[in-house]
């Protein structure tokens, strides 16, 4: 089984470590392709009209000077040009929670939509900050992805993908979360204000609004929020997921 990993915050991030040896405890037919630095919000950017470099690290990982996005395109253009697309792209481990409406923004979600447009499963990850990284958190994260994987049948669909929240500590339940609504880029901070020339920032952060049995409210309580989404003549979040099973999927790892 052939798995591919990309990511957002750059092919050096610790995130990229953590889900590279989940997964390695699955399969052992992995590749990486990841940017080169890390981008924040960078969307589904693709870099049209000029050259993109892959460089290689060691075996089946790459470096690449593009976008997220870009990631899972080089992969399937160049990489896998013979046609053996990957099984299963898995994206992340993202620096911090990714809920609402970060599904437009993400970079981390860019890569599991993109995925989806080429007909392959993808889940992208994303954790609260600060969480430890050693075995314990890579055997709980295995022992997700491999269930989640067991339940494909009832998550995959055409143009669908998952999106994973994991809290701080693993390992954790697992719980199905409604699309949280938390504003993100909601305010701003002037730096000068003059006649013909107004400069300003977008204000980082937000406000973590939520509600019962939401993205947010799931990992405030130390659960994993697992929601599918779908693209569908346009981007729709499907909140249900309806997995066939009870809201709890309980303990793993």
């Amino acid at each position: 089984m052939r798995i591919l990993i990309a990511n957002d915050d750059g092919i050096d991030a610790p995130g990229i470590s953590l889900l590279r040896a989940a997964a390695s405890r699955l399969w052992s037919d992995i590749w990486v392709v990841a940017p080169e630095r890390k981008w924040t919000a960078a969307s589904h950017h693709l870099s049209f009209d000029r050259d993109l470099v892959l460089s290689r690290r060691e075996p089946q990982v790459y470096a690449l000077s593009g976008t997220p996005a870009d990631c899972v395109v080089g992969a399937m253009t160049v990489l896998f040009r013979d046609g053996a697309k990957p099984d299963l792209v898995l994206s992340g481990v993202n620096d911090g929670r990714n809920t609402g409406e970060d599904a437009a923004y993400s970079g981390t979600l860019s890569i599991a939509r993109e995925a989806c447009f080429w007909g392959v499963p993808a889940i992208g990850f994303s954790r609260n900050k600060g969480g430890a990284s050693g075995e314990p958190e890579a055997a709980a994260l295995a022992a997700l992805i491999g269930s989640l994987w067991k339940r494909r049948s009832q998550w995959m669909r055409d143009g669908s993908w998952l999106s994973v929240n994991l809290p701080k500590e693993l390992p954790a339940k697992v719980g199905l979360a409604r699309i949280g609504r938390d504003k993100i880029a909601g305010a701003a901070d002037l730096i000068s204000t003059e006649e013909e020339r107004i400069v300003w920032r977008i204000r980082r952060g937000r406000s973590y609004a939520t509600q019962p049995g939401d993205e947010n409210d799931l990992i405030d309580t130390g659960r994993i929020a697992v929601v599918r989404h779908c693209w569908s003549d346009g981007l729709s979040l499907d909140a249900s997921m309806a997995f066939g099973m009870n809201d709890d999927l309980g303990l793993l790892g």
